[in-house]
C-alpha cells in the first residue's frame, strides 16, 4: 500500500512538473546569424567605432563597421547605448579543473611525477562546473585551463606539469568547448628560496643558502637532461631508427621545434632572468607566467621579446620592501618598457573579477585600451591564437561581450555574452542565490 501511494505521488509530481513546463514560454531556437546594430564597437584592431554594426554567422564574425548590410535571416539586437568588446580571455586559470578547493575529489589539475608533458588539461575539464557560468556572466568567454602539480597549482613537486588547453566557456562536452588542445607546456621553474612555511608545524623554516642553491642547480640540470633526452628521441624517430614510442617525448616535439612555447611559472627577478637565459641556450620559445617581479627584469624581457602573463593586481606586494601599490603599477611599467603583458587570475572562483583586476591598473599608468587588450587581444597573441581570438574582425571566433558601459568598470552591467556565435545564458549560482535570499520572507514584527 505504501509503495502504491509513493508511486502515485511521484506520478502526480511528474504531471505537475510537466504542466508547469508547458505553461512556460518556449525559448527561442538559436539562429545561424545575429546582428548587433547601432552599438559602440571596441574592435581592438583599429579605432573604436562609436556607432556601428557587427554581424556573426555560424560562430564567426562576418562583418564589422558603420555601413554593414544585415542579412535578412539574422536575428537583430538593438545596440543603442551598448558597447561590444571581444570576449574576455582568462589566459591561465583553473576553470573546469576545480570545484571546491577543500574537497580533493573535485580537483583534477595535478598529477604526480616530475615530468608530465604528455598530459593535456582538456581531458580533465568538467563542462558542468558551477564556476563556468559565474565567470561567463561577467564576460569571460574563453580561458586557459592550466595544469598544476602534485605540490599544488604551481607547486614545486613537479617541474613539467603538462600542456595547457584553451576552452570556450559553453558547451555540453569538451569537444564542443575546445579551442586549442595545447598552447604550450607549463614548467615550474625552480626557485632559490631559503624560507618556506611548514604547515605541519605552522611555522616558517629556513635552510642554508648553499643547500638551496645545490637543490636548485640539481633541478635545472634535471630539466636540461630531460630536454636533451627528448631531442635524442625525436632525432632517432625522425631518422627512422627502431625506437619505442614514448608519449612524454612525443608531446615535446612542438616545444623543441619552437612551435609551442614553454610557459614558465617564475616570480622573482633572479628566477625570471635565469629562465630567460636557460631558454635562450636551449632555443626554446618562452612565456613568463606569474612574474611578480617581472618589472625588475623588464629590460631583459623586452630585449628577448618575452611576453608575461601577470597575476591579479588586487593583491599584496610580493615582498616586505615593495611599495603597497606595486601589483597595480607593474602592469603599466612593463607595458612602458615594451613588454607584451596579459593579465590572468590563475584561479577559478575569482575568474569573474578579471575585468576589474585590469581596470584597477589604469590609474597606475596602463593606457585604457591596452588594459582591455591585456584581457582580450594580448593573451590570444601570446598563446598563438591571435588569428582566431582577441579582436572584432571578420573571420575571428564570435566570442563577444555586450555591456551597458565601460567593460572594465565595476558599475557596468553585462547585457549579452556570445560564445562561438551563440548568445549564452547569464544565469549562474551567484545570481540564483542572490534571488533566493532576496525573496526570503521577512519575519513578522515582534509584538
Amino acid at each position: 500500500m505504501n509503495r502504491l501511494v509513493t508511486r502515485l505521488a511521484l506520478v502526480a509530481a511528474g504531471l505537475a512538473f510537466s504542466a508547469d513546463l508547458a505553461a512556460q514560454p518556449a525559448a527561442a531556437p538559436p539562429a545561424r546569424a545575429y546582428a548587433i546594430r547601432g552599438a559602440r564597437l571596441h574592435t581592438l584592431a583599429g579605432p573604436t567605432i562609436d556607432v556601428g554594426t557587427i554581424v556573426v554567422r555560424d560562430g564567426r564574425i562576418v562583418s564589422v563597421g558603420t555601413a554593414v548590410e544585415i542579412p535578412p535571416d539574422a536575428r537583430v539586437i538593438d545596440g543603442m547605448g551598448l558597447t561590444v568588446s571581444p570576449g574576455f580571455f582568462d589566459a591561465m586559470s583553473q576553470l573546469g579543473l576545480t570545484e571546491i578547493d577543500a574537497i580533493a575529489a573535485t580537483n583534477d589539475f595535478a598529477e604526480i611525477g616530475e615530468f608530465n608533458p604528455q598530459l593535456y588539461t582538456a581531458t580533465a575539464v568538467h563542462h558542468a562546473s558551477e564556476h563556468l557560468p559565474v565567470a561567463r556572466a561577467n564576460g569571460i568567454t574563453h580561458a586557459g585551463a592550466a595544469p598544476g602539480s602534485s605540490g599544488g597549482f604551481g607547486g614545486s613537486a613537479s617541474i613539467i606539469t603538462g600542456q595547457m588547453s584553451v576552452i570556450g566557456l559553453s558547451g555540453w562536452t569538451i569537444e564542443e568547448m575546445l579551442i586549442a588542445k595545447s598552447v604550450g607546456v607549463l614548467v615550474n621553474w625552480p626557485t632559490m628560496n631559503t624560507a618556506s612555511f611548514d604547515f605541519g608545524a605552522s611555522a616558517f623554516r629556513t635552510r642554508a643558502f648553499a643547500d638551496v642553491r645545490a637543490d636548485y642547480e640539481k633541478k635545472v640540470a634535471s630539466l636540461r637532461d630531460y630536454l636533451q633526452q627528448a631531442r635524442r628521441y625525436v632525432a632517432a624517430r625522425d631518422g627512422g631508427q627502431p625506437v619505442e614510442t614514448d608519449l612524454r617525448f612525443e608531446a615535446l616535439r612542438d616545444v623543441l621545434s619552437g612551435k609551442l612555447p614553454v610557459i614558465a611559472r617564475a616570480h622573482t627577478d633572479r628566477d625570471i632572468r635565469n629562465v630567460v637565459e636557460f631558454c635562450r641556450q636551449q632555443q626554446l620559445k618562452l612565456v613568463i607566467a606569474g612574474g611578480d617581479q617581472a618589472w625588475k627584469a623588464a629590460d631583459v624581457l623586452a630585449k628577448a621579446q618575452v611576453p608575461v602573463i601577470l597575476g591579479p593586481t588586487l593583491a599584496l606586494p610580493g615582498t616586505e620592501d615593495e611599495p603597497y601599490d606595486k601589483p597595480l603599477s607593474r602592469v603599466g611599467e612593463l607595458h612602458k618598457a615594451g613588454v607584451k603583458v596579459a593579465l590572468s587570475t590563475f584561479n577559478s572562483a575569482d575568474s569573474r573579477t578579471l575585468p576589474y583586476e585590469i581596470g584597477s591598473a589604469v590609474p597606475y599608468g596602463l593606457p585604457w585600451e591596452d588594459a582591455l587588450k591585456a584581457i582580450t587581444r594580448y593573451p590570444a597573441e601570446i598563446l598563438g591564437l591571435g588569428d582566431r581570438l582577441g579582436t572584432l574582425e571578420p573571420g575571428k571566433l564570435a566570442n563577444l561581450v555586450v555591456t551597458n558601459g565601460d567593460p572594465l568598470e565595476l558599475r557596468t552591467t553585462v547585457v549579452h555574452v556570445f560564445v562561438a556565435g551563440q548568445p549564452v545564458s547569464l544565469s549562474n549560482r551567484h545570481l540564483s542565490l542572490y534571488e533566493l535570499y532576496r525573496s526570503r520572507p521577512r519575519p513578522a514584527p515582534a509584538r
